[in-house]
């Protein structure tokens, strides 16, 4: 079974109702069978995600006294920086990757920085190498960008008006972007990059290189996410799988670099906004039991408070420190 490749060009383009609804019936078929599909046309400048890939395997290339430069402790709250190998945990277990982490880009005048909001804040970038900030900052925004169109394109699928989304949990995203580094491993080697793992949010926007190593659960069994040439591939997380009451499922991933060469990955994390309260849109069907066949057996589907209470106890548990 291969996962959907969709060109969403036309859409792009003008208010093409027509192609927009073709796009939508797409996106609604693969989220149906897949929950995850590849993106084509999706207006990313090659030459930004050249930059991207070349800046980040400059910067994983450094000393790790280096990296540790702009380390996570240092952002506090905000949890934003480096981490090394091994700091991660997926299902409490370690993961084989190291990697920085982003976020909005937000000075110490913002109200949430302010009121000392966690998960707000400046990110860490690295005196080496130069230009690194420029790069991921211009890259987060124009995904964000291409994010808000995506989530259209859902609401469509789902029978809702196009702003559907924006004008309700998505008006101020939480944003999310990470750039991993899986090094390189033996090909007999049993440890994950990632564990077995579904995404909190709502949608994950990932750039991979060409080196592979993703892989997604189908209702057939495992199979590769083979990286596909100035694509995107998305997927979606646990709170599009509560809004949609289950329709559109969280689908179950994970990442194991079994090649002689090291590995970039770039996820975005398109969530609802912080203050958000996520609950599931009205007159679409329901199940009370949807958590039985989930990996984890976690009944998200009943969770309360806001979007941002929910994924600061989540980050506890990736990150204990």
């Amino acid at each position: 079974m291969k996962t959907p490749v969709i060109d969403i060009s036309a859409t792009r383009s003008g208010n093409q109702l027509r192609e927009k609804q073709k796009t939508a019936n797409e996106i609604r078929r693969a989220c149906l069978e897949h929950g995850f599909f590849y993106r084509t046309g999706h207006g990313i400048p090659e030459q930004l995600q050249n930059d991207l890939e070349r800046v980040s395997t400059e910067f994983f290339s450094l000393p790790l006294d280096e990296k540790m430069n702009i380390r996570m402790a240092l952002a506090k709250r905000a949890w934003r920086g480096y981490f090394p190998v091994g700091s991660e945990l997926t299902s409490g277990k370690p993961d084989n990757k190291e990697g920085i982490y982003f976020g909005s880009e937000l000075d110490d005048r913002h109200p949430s920085v302010k009121a000392k909001i966690p998960l707000h804040g400046k990110n860490l970038f690295p005196a080496h190498p130069v230009g690194m900030k420029d790069v991921v900052i211009e890259y987060m925004t124009r995904v964000t960008e291409l994010g808000h169109f995506l989530m259209e394109a859902i609401a469509i699928s789902l029978g809702l008006e196009p702003e559907y989304f924006r004008s309700s949990i998505t008006t101020d995203p939480t944003i999310l972007f990470r750039i991993f580094h899986y090094p390189a491993q033996p090909l007999k080697n049993n440890h994950w990059g990632v564990g077995e793992h579904t995404d909190y949010g709502l949608l994950t926007i990932l750039k991979q290189d060409n080196i592979g190593g993703l892989q997604i659960k189908t209702k057939h069994g495992w199979i590769d996410a083979q990286p596909i040439e100035n694509t995107f591939i998305c997927n979606i997380g646990d709170m599009l799988d509560k809004l949609t009451n289950g329709l559109y499922r969280s689908t179950l991933h994970r990442v194991r670099n079994t090649t002689n060469k090291n590995r970039l990955s770039f996820p975005l994390f398109f969530d609802p906004s912080f203050d958000a309260v996520v609950k599931p849109i009205t007159n679409l069907p329901t199940t009370d039991n949807k958590h039985l066949d989930r990996w984890d057996g976690q009944n998200f589907y009943t969770s309360t408070g806001t979007y941002g209470e929910y994924l600061t106890q989540k980050v506890k548990k990736v990150f204990p420190e």
